[in-house]
């Protein structure tokens, strides 16, 4: 079997710090901010320092009587102290649940109820501002990672507490659950186990290759999202230096990065594209960047291009990965400044050889073409092993032969490339890519920060623009850069904080949509 041939060895997260600092205990962690859990720790942190910190919160978590097996729900503000409980939790054998800090308090008192009243851990300023007062029904205890509140159990009147060991268990079993991105609704909570873990480091590790372990390492990722989990641990096992990035204004980015310039920055795609502005700045806080990094979704070319020019490197280059939470990284495909112009933005590169697989499957008999696409399919071990509490719904996401359906739609070219033309729910008669449309005027219009073309409810398409700075949107340049692209609606501008935008920096389509539909949607 397929998976069989990625091997047994699993993870352990809660010691992998404990391992990464045994053989690089001086090793710095760079943070833009401090931590809630221990702000005392300033700005700098060696491994050694966070290898400690993990094993002291997973004695106070021990110390409030969690257990091996338990599941226990972080969902507190934004903070890199997601991550480093989510290693304390799964130290004492309990399973973290990392619930996006961007969740709706009504969307978390919904997941809290798929699971058997866990622990949540959570901070002031969430139960003042967002959780709904049933979480304390719904959860056998709350702990805080913050402030104070009437029930709740701060974490920090446990410091002090006596170190317990950590606890091992079978590889196999629950280890990390993380939540989809819900753009097409409620978010499903994505069960991983140590050997899932491991197998998505492997890709990771092939990406890697390339760059020194002297160099640093740039993250601006959720910090409840699986990619940071396992990405962290991988950059820290390796001796990286580690910065770690909670905001993504690109002034505070390139001060940091001028101080402290990566080697390695890896983000989310939209992320990417914020920091463009990098490229002119005149600090050049890119020029030591020997790789830039996206996760799972496929980049605008502008955006590639224009790093990549950013970087005084020999030889940079973009790693671009394709997967999801469900799959881990399953393609790739990289950038050079010699192939950059007039790359093909839709082709997200080919799988990992030995550790995924994809095809393309016809939908109508045909070989899957551009004109004619076909839903994209993969088999990885980095995949889940179910959805909490909706097997049923993740077993359907099984063809008959038990592969996983990704729910995109593209074609595979003669030399093996995947192409990515649209998410399966996305898809508009009448235009091949919706995603190739959005790369085209991106190139054709500097001045764009965000284009979406969503359906127009039995009219033309209609695409919504967000530009730097807020600027209006020149319609003249806007006639131009169209004209020979399929019809399309006027554009309707925003502001790109007024779009509904996923853990992960995605925009929410299917909403945004409708939220055109209603009475002053559209309304320009």
């Amino acid at each position: 079997m397929f998976l069989q041939r990625i091997g047994n060895k699993g993870i352990r997260l809660g010691t992998v710090f404990d391992r990464a600092a045994a053989r690089h205990p001086a090793n710095p962690v760079y943070l833009d901010h401090t931590l809630d859990i221990a702000p005392e720790l300033g700005h700098r942190v060696t491994l050694t320092e966070i290898a400690d910190l993990v094993d002291d919160l997973a004695s106070r978590l021990w110390a409030a009587r969690v257990r091996p097996g338990d599941h226990v729900v972080v969902h507190k503000s934004d903070n890199f102290d997601i991550s480093l409980l989510a290693y304390s939790v799964a130290r004492v054998g309990a399973v973290p649940v990392l619930l996006s800090p961007r969740l709706d308090g009504e969307t978390v008192a919904r997941l809290l109820g798929r699971l058997r009243r866990p622990t949540l851990v959570t901070d002031q300023a969430k139960l003042e501002k967002e959780l709904p007062s049933d979480v304390f029904e719904l959860t056998e205890r709350v702990l805080l990672a913050a402030g104070s509140f009437p029930e709740a159990v701060s974490l920090d009147a446990l410091a002090g507490v006596a170190r317990v060991r950590p606890v091992t268990r079978p590889q196999h079993l629950p280890a990390l659950i993380t939540h989809t991105s819900g753009t097409t609704g409620l978010p499903k909570l994505a069960v991983q186990t140590g050997h899932t873990i491991q197998a998505r480091c492997r890709p990771q590790s092939v990406l890697l290759a390339p760059v020194s372990r002297r160099e640093p390492i740039a993250v601006h990722v959720s910090f409840a999202h699986s990619r940071m989990i396992s990405g962290a641990a991988l950059f820290a096992s390796r001796g990286h230096p580690l910065i770690v990035l909670r905001d993504d204004d690109p002034e505070r980015v390139a001060q940091l990065f001028s101080r402290i310039p990566p080697g390695m920055v890896e983000s989310h795609p939209n992320t990417l594209l914020h920091w463009e502005v990098l490229a002119d700045h005149p600090a050049r806080p890119l020029a030591r960047v020997r790789c830039f990094s996206n996760t799972f979704d496929a980049i605008h070319p502008r955006t590639v291009d224009t790093l990549l020019g950013a970087s005084e490197r020999r030889m940079p280059f973009f790693a671009q990965t394709y997967g999801q939470s469900e799959t881990g990284a399953v393609c790739a495909r990289t950038y050079t400044r010699r192939h950059r112009v007039g790359a093909d933005g839709r082709c997200v590169g080919r799988n990992f050889s030995g550790l995924t697989e994809v095809r393309v499957v016809s939908r109508d008999g045909r070989t899957p073409t551009k004109d004619s696409p076909g839903h994209i399919e993969a088999r990885s071990g980095g995949q889940i092993v179910t959805y909490l509490g909706e097997q049923e719904r993740f077993d359907g996401q099984f063809s008959a032969d038990g592969w996983w359906r990704m729910g995109d739609l593209g074609y595979r070219t003669r030399w093996g490339c995947v192409h990515l033309l649209d998410r399966e729910v996305d898809e508009i008669p009448g235009i091949s890519s919706t995603l190739e449309l959005e790369d085209k005027l991106f190139t054709r219009l500097p001045e764009l920060l965000e284009v979406i073309i969503v359906p127009g409810g039995g009219g033309a398409p209609v695409p919504v623009v967000c530009t730097r700075g807020d600027a209006p949107l020149d319609r003249a340049r806007w006639r131009s850069a169209v004209v020979d692209l399929p019809e399309l609606a006027e554009p309707v501008q925003r502001r790109l904080e007024e779009l509904p935008h996923t853990a992960t920096t995605k925009v929410k389509r299917l909403e945004l949509a409708r939220l055109l539909a209603g009475p002053e949607g559209a309304a320009g």
